[in-house]
């Protein structure tokens, strides 16, 4: 509430006064630049938030955030928001100045995170009664879920830049990666033009869970024109449907990617090893690519290297 009232105060009071004051001042290009300012600064709080969990109310600028969501650490790092963040959980490993715990996201303890004192929280889902555990206590919680779009990536870092008093640099961010986005399909554009309707296997792990087009990362993949055989094969619509090597053999993709390097060990070499698969075409045209397993899965501001990292992939692609 305090925010509150300090921010209405200082724009009531700068307004009424401003012209008649600057009119009878010698030097008015001193009196103009000063006053604008410090009423942009002292608005941003008290905001609201409109995230998975609903309208969340944040009264004053955080200042100790707790993160249990390493794409949502990403992001608040990303934006300038590091500073303000006083713990992260144990698979944020990005940016390496994170301060990483042992608090978990995936069976998150409550006392554990109130011992920071938070004066903000965010998640990526809730297991149960952890949002509701935390409103109880006073502590704004942001639930920002995997992202289904492109999209949802833009919004949550808009999300997060109004939590945290970051709204330009998020825009800034946003409108950044956009324009990165744009000139990697432009260059990718002029450098495949004999390589369309090739088609890909994307592998999130050794039992052969994968995307379709219908998710971010296969909206990603999407722009470059590649086609995924996962597709077909999604009836329900879930979008990460398990194929089995029979389907993948009988599709026959022209590359692969491989995001289950860093938490399962596969690489070409081991793809080749799987039985028929060292005829496939893209094992025997050297068209399996190793990811970063966190690039490749994280909805965040790395989603820009992760489309570099395909569009690079495909301009090495050498086409029957």
């Amino acid at each position: 509430m305090s925010a509150c009232s300090t921010g209405t105060t200082t724009a009531t009071a700068a307004a009424a006064p401003a012209p008649t004051t600057t009119t009878t001042t010698a030097a008015p290009t001193t009196t103009t630049t000063a006053a604008p300012t410090t009423t942009t600064l002292a608005s941003p709080f008290p905001t609201t938030v409109d995230a998975a969990n609903g309208t969340v109310e944040i009264q004053e600028a955080p200042n100790a955030i707790v993160s249990l969501s390493p794409t949502a650490t990403e992001m608040l790092f990303a934006i300038g928001a590091g500073d303000q963040v006083v713990a992260v959980d144990d698979q944020s490993n990005y940016p390496d100045t994170a301060p990483v715990t042992d608090l978990t996201g995936f069976s998150p303890n409550v006392e554990a995170i109130v011992a920071y004192d938070p004066d903000l929280v965010v998640i990526t889902f809730d297991p149960g009664d952890l949002v509701a555990s935390l409103d109880s206590l006073g502590i704004p919680v942001l639930l920002e879920p995997a992202a289904a779009s492109i999209d949802d990536v833009y919004d949550q870092i808009g999300q997060l830049g109004t939590a945290t008093g970051h709204q330009e640099e998020a825009l800034d961010l946003v409108e950044q990666m956009g324009s990165d986005i744009d000139q990697i399909l432009l260059d990718a554009t002029a450098a495949t033009s004999d390589g369309e309707n090739l088609t890909y296997y994307f592998e999130l792990d050794p039992t052969y869970y994968s995307v379709t087009s219908s998710t971010f990362i296969g909206q990603l993949v999407g722009m470059l024109g590649l086609e995924n055989i996962a597709d077909p094969a999604d009836t329900d619509g879930f979008g990460y449907p398990q194929l089995s090597a029979e389907y993948i053999l009988d599709a026959d993709p022209d590359l692969i990617f491989l995001a289950d390097t860093k938490c399962c060990g596969q690489s070409p070499e081991t793809v080749a090893e799987r039985p028929g698969w060292d005829s496939l075409t893209a094992v025997t045209e050297g068209n399996v690519f190793a990811l970063d397993d966190d690039v490749a899965s994280r909805w965040g501001p790395r989603i820009v290297d992760f489309l570099s990292t395909i569009a690079d992939a495909v301009r090495q692609v050498t086409h029957p």
